[in-house]
């Protein structure tokens, strides 16, 4: 059982940038793959960016690739997305997940999921 709390969301204007943090619950943190996944009003939820259970591997969208930069940390049970060069497209809800396999771009391979935090940029 894992407990997923994302923060960090707001408004930022095109260009800028914003660190999201996901918060888990539990002692058995390292032994999850995480992801990031994000959707906007009408679209379907899309692939973000994932790491391995102990950071060594990870993987992005190709949209964001080169702007954005997942991390974590599990000795604090957390999981980071720093969002840089930011554009209106990257509006969205954005939610965290974890899964007991691999590292991986599908959302259905994912176990748990927090509720989401809102990122909107502006032009």
């Amino acid at each position: 059982q894992v407990q997923l709390v994302e923060s960090g969301g707001g408004l930022v204007q095109a260009g800028g940038s914003l660190r999201l943090s996901c918060a888990a619950s539990g002692r058995a943190f390292a032994t999850y793959a995480m992801g990031w996944f994000r959707q906007a009003p009408g679209n379907e939820r899309k692939f973000v960016a994932t790491i391995s259970r102990i950071g060594s591997i990870t993987d992005y969208a190709d949209s964001v690739k080169g702007r954005f930069t997942i991390s974590r940390d599990n000795a604090k049970n957390t999981v980071s997305l720093e969002m840089n060069s930011l554009k209106p497209e990257d509006t969205a809800v954005y939610y965290c997940a974890a899964t007991r396999g691999g590292s991986s771009r599908s959302g259905t391979d994912y176990d748990y999921w927090g509720q989401g935090t809102q990122v909107t940029v502006s032009s």
